[in-house]
């Protein structure tokens, strides 16, 4: 299967190139960040994410993003391929999201079943490490077939922790990309529901870590579910288990379930701040060409590039 797709993603890619070649949108002018970032709706206070699902009970230091205006920010601000599903994104009030400082907290539900926490005091981290490193770099095949970086999980940021009063699991991982001056940073927080796990990850560079470990507390606090969702509304006659544990939730058990567009957006997320450096990156064809497509169809063509080479 992955030579499958190997093939047809390159069959994809040579149909594209001539295509883009000619593109009259290619040369189109890009707009300004300042522009850009006036095109979004940043919400603050009380937030109920889509489908009422949770609430971000948001402080003064943070904003919030809707799940349309979270594609805008991360498909034309931050150069990843269109199509991610979110329930929107939370962005510290204080900082350009355009910015080389910028960072933010992508929002998403898995409901996949109430997660058991029964492995929560038994799980050894040490090993658990070791078996994703291990698991990365068997991945990185994968990559280097598909055109990307190897990418190596150097350790962790902050070792897994389970809060087991208010049914919360966060983790920090620092990973490395061959090529990249700056190691990534992935901060992860998971919710506990009734029925599945709300999803917050935090994308930034190793510079900021001490910045979003504090932030990140905070983004824990103010972030719950809503009455009837929460974790101790589980009912074991009616409601689904889900097939994993804790362990699975910070290996990515869950992750690897995700078609090959989900795991890329989650491999590109990773490195924002590369791709924020330098928009014309890997996926940014698919994304030209997906454009294309639309107005072709008659539909409302692709937004102007950002310029981000004057960050306001």
């Amino acid at each position: 299967m992955r030579r499958l797709f190997t093939a047809l993603l390159c069959l994809i890619l040579a149909a594209a190139l001539p295509a883009l070649a000619a593109d009259p949108a290619a040369s189109a002018p890009q707009i300004s960040a300042q522009q850009f970032l006036a095109s979004l709706t940043f919400r603050q206070g009380l937030i109920k994410l889509p489908g009422e699902i949770a609430t971000l009970n948001l402080p003064a230091s943070f904003r919030y993003l809707d799940p349309a205006d979270t594609e805008k920010l991360i498909t034309d601000g931050w150069g990843n391929p269109p199509g991610a599903k979110t329930l929107g994104m939370i962005v510290p009030a204080d900082v350009n999201p355009l910015s080389e400082a910028g960072w933010g907290v992508v929002v998403t539900y898995d409901k996949d079943g109430h997660v058991k926490d029964d492995d929560a005091d038994k799980i050894n981290y040490t090993d658990l490490l070791k078996d994703m490193q291990e698991g990365m770099a068997e991945n990185n095949k994968a990559r280097k077939e598909q055109g990307y970086a190897p990418m190596a999980l150097v350790g962790w940021a902050e070792q897994p922790s389970y809060d087991k009063g208010q049914h919360k699991l966060y983790w920090a991982k620092e990973l490395h990309t061959d090529g990249s001056k700056e190691n990534g940073l992935n901060y992860n927080i998971r919710v506990l529901g009734r029925e599945g796990v709300l999803v917050l990850n935090a994308v930034s560079g190793m510079a900021q870590i001490a910045q979003v470990k504090q932030e990140m507390k905070k983004v824990t606090a103010f972030t719950e579910f809503t009455p009837g969702n929460r974790y101790t509304d589980f009912n074991a006659s009616t409601d689904k288990v889900a097939e994993y544990g804790l362990a699975a939730l910070v290996a990515g058990g869950v992750a690897a379930k995700l078609g090959f567009f989900g795991k890329l957006f989650a491999l590109l997320l990773a490195f924002k701040k590369v791709l924020l450096l330098g928009v014309a990156a890997a996926g940014s064809w698919i994304y030209k060409l997906l454009g294309r497509k639309k107005a072709a169809k008659g539909e409302e063509p692709a937004a102007a590039p950002v310029d981000l080479s004057k960050p306001e």
